[in-house]
């Protein structure tokens, strides 16, 4: 099956090359890559446009419509019926896209497939690796803990297009997408365990962005919560006031780690980086 990969890219010049690369490993062949620009300022699009193979498209109309519109207009210049999300400051396993597909290929029931990460830091060393040991989320489960791991999804055309993402939502669009589509039974999604997505979230634990989530996130429990919805509110204003305070008292790398597990297993550390040599060597 032929599946688009989409970038979204907004002044990335530093990381976009060798996310771009880590497309080009994959061991599933049947691609078309879409780079879509968000009105970058430095040579982002510069380093999309020297990108010389036909599988590649790239879409710059000189705008900042962030992340969630430009997310929606992938939908609608996919080529195929199944479209691959990545961040452009991140890398994938070369086995990743190759491993969703045969279960979307073999699994018409589902809609979505994600799988686990490895948290890094900006010159890829490994933080943590987290992933669901279950195969499905429940709806309450959804409204407990996001655990979907949004840029690692591989999901059917058909599914974007019944769940489009709200563009009002500066943050967490990806969650209100979730439990959307989960509240109304329209959240047909696999986990998968094991860390195939390079995930580099150094820099994004911030407070503006951390309080805006959290504002946002207390709306949709509002709306999606049911009998929970109280609890899960003031749930949130505690989980904010402690992220809050970790990230004031500069111990960010904490709540990296708080957010999976240390990497004990040495085949596993070592897959890692013989990956990351790859797709660093790669040329194209």
């Amino acid at each position: 099956m032929f599946v688009t990969i989409a970038i979204p890219f907004y002044n990335a010049e530093k990381f976009l090359l060798d996310a771009i690369k880590s497309v080009f490993v994959q061991t599933h062949n049947k691609w078309e890559l879409i780079l879509i620009d968000d009105g970058s300022t430095d040579k982002s699009l510069e380093i999309a446009k020297s990108i010389n193979d036909p599988r590649v498209r790239v879409f710059s109309d000189g705008k900042n419509k962030k992340l969630a519109a430009r997310l929606n207009e992938v939908v609608k210049l996919a080529k195929y019926d199944l479209i691959a999300r990545m961040d452009a400051d991140d890398l994938m396993s070369p086995t990743r896209i190759e491993k969703q597909v045969s279960i979307l290929k073999n699994n018409p029931s589902i809609d979505l497939v994600t799988t686990g990460l490895f948290s890094v830091t900006d010159d890829l060393q490994p933080i943590s690796v987290r992933w669901n040991k279950s195969k499905t989320i429940s709806h309450s489960q959804l409204l407990r803990r996001n655990i979907v791991v949004h840029a690692a999804i591989v999901a059917r055309k058909s599914w974007f297009e019944r769940n489009p993402y709200d563009t009002n939502l500066k943050v967490a669009q990806d969650y209100n997408s979730w439990l959307r589509a989960s509240y109304n039974n329209d959240f047909k999604l696999q986990f998968m365990p094991e860390a195939l997505y390079y995930y580099r979230e150094e820099n994004n634990t911030n407070i503006k962005k951390m309080l805006l989530a959290g504002k946002y996130g207390r709306k949709m429990f509002y709306k999606y919560g049911g009998r929970d919805k109280y609890f899960l509110i003031l749930r949130s204003y505690i989980k904010n006031f402690i992220a809050v305070s970790i990230v004031i008292l500069g111990m960010n790398r904490l709540l990296l780690k708080r957010r999976g597990k240390s990497i004990m297993d040495k085949n596993l550390l070592n897959r890692f980086y013989k990956e990351i040599q790859l797709i660093k060597i790669t040329i194209i």
